[in-house]
C-alpha cells in the first residue's frame, strides 16, 4: 500500500513498492537520492545580526547533467514566513537568456534541520543540451520577520538529451524518445485495479543497479530499478511477471519490464528524464512524491506554494 511520504520518513519507513504474481515489494527511502552527483553544495554559513539566520543549501553540485525535467532545488534550514526576497533575488539564465521560471515551496524530509524546499521550474520543460546558471543572492535578505537569509548561492548545471518515456497502461507498451527520435518501444505491466500506478509527468529521481525490496515474509534484491516516486514506484526488471508483461497489469503500482529490457533502460536513463503515464486507472501523482512538479499547471507553480512570491 501507499502510504504518506511523512508518515513514512516519522518511523523510518518502507516505501510502497509493487511486483505482479510476486509478493508485494517496498523499498527503503534514501535520505538522498543516490543519483545525486556529490553532496549538495551551499556557501559557508555567515549569520547576520539582522535576525535569525535561515541557510540554504543545494540538491544539484556545478558541472552536472540532468534530464530536461529536474527542477532546481534548494533546502531552506527553517520554515520562513516571506519568500518575496527569496524570489526576488534569483536570476536565472538557459544558454545566457532568461529562463522565465518561477520557485514553488513545499515542506521537505529529504534533510535533518532543513524544512522547507524550493523547487525552480520553467513552465516548459528545459531545453535538451542547455547550459543553465543560476545566481541566487540572497545573503541578508529577509525571509520574514526576525530572519535573514545567511548565505547567497550559484550554480551552473547542464541538460542532457531530452528523454521522454510515454507509458500507456492500455496499450501496456512504454515507447521512449531521445531528442524526438524513438529509441525503445517496450511491453510493461502496471498496476492491478487494487493497487494502480499514478498516471500524471514523473521524472527519474535515481537509479539502482540492485534494489532491496522489503515487506511481511520477503526480502527481495530486485535488479535494474530506476526510481520514479517517493512512495515506491520504480521501473524495474520484474522476471517473476513475465507471462503478464505486455498483456495485462498485474503490478502493486511499478512499471514492470523484461529484464533485457529493463537493463536497456536502466543504461540509457539519466536522473531527471521525464516518463509522462496515461490510462493507468490511477490518480494523478502528487507534485510532492517526488519530483512530480509537472503536474501542477504553471498558474499554480508561479504561486507559489508554501509561500507566495508575487
Amino acid at each position: 500500500m501507499r502510504r504518506s511520504r511523512w508518515g513514512l520518513l516519522a518511523v523510518s519507513v518502507l516505501l510502497a513498492g509493487c511486483g505482479g504474481s510476486h509478493p508485494t515489494s517496498s523499498a527503503d527511502w534514501h535520505a538522498a537520492p543516490s543519483s545525486a552527483a556529490a553532496a549538495p553544495s551551499a556557501s559557508a554559513a555567515s549569520p547576520t545580526p539582522a535576525g535569525k539566520p535561515v541557510h540554504i543549501r543545494l540538491f544539484e553540485a556545478d558541472g552536472t547533467t540532468w534530464g530536461i525535467g529536474m527542477p532546481i532545488i534548494t533546502y531552506l534550514s527553517a520554515k520562513i514566513t516571506d519568500a518575496h526576497a527569496f524570489a526576488a533575488a534569483t536570476t536565472v539564465t538557459v544558454n545566457g537568456q532568461p529562463a522565465g521560471g518561477a520557485w514553488f515551496f513545499q515542506k521537505s524530509a529529504i534533510y535533518s534541520g532543513y524544512p522547507i524546499e524550493a523547487h525552480y521550474r520553467t513552465e516548459k520543460y528545459w531545453p535538451a543540451h542547455a547550459k543553465i546558471h543560476m545566481d541566487l543572492a540572497t545573503k541578508g535578505q529577509p525571509a520574514g520577520t526576525g530572519l535573514v537569509f545567511d548565505n547567497s548561492l550559484t550554480l551552473d548545471m547542464s541538460t542532457g538529451a531530452a528523454n521522454i518515456a510515454k507509458v500507456d497502461g492500455k496499450a501496456e507498451r512504454m515507447v521512449v524518445t531521445s531528442d524526438g527520435k524513438q529509441v525503445f518501444s517496450f511491453p510493461v505491466s502496471l498496476g492491478k485495479a487494487s493497487t494502480p500506478t499514478f498516471s500524471g509527468t514523473k521524472v527519474v529521481m535515481e537509479k539502482d543497479k540492485v534494489q532491496r525490496m522489503t515487506g511481511p515474509g520477503y526480502d527481495l534484491k530486485v535488479p535494474w530499478s530506476v526510481r520514479l516516486t517517493n512512495s515506491g514506484e520504480f521501473f524495474h526488471a520484474a522476471s517473476w511477471n513475465g507471462g503478464n508483461i505486455g498483456q495485462r497489469s498485474t503490478s502493486h503500482g511499478c512499471t514492470n519490464l523484461n529484464v533485457d529490457d529493463a537493463k536497456r533502460y536502466f543504461a540509457f536513463a539519466q536522473v531527471g528524464d521525464v516518463a509522462v503515464f496515461t490510462n493507468t486507472g490511477g490518480p494523478t501523482m502528487p507534485s510532492w512524491d517526488g519530483y512530480g512538479d509537472w503536474n501542477l499547471p504553471w498558474s499554480t507553480w508561479k504561486a507559489g506554494g508554501l509561500y507566495k512570491t508575487a
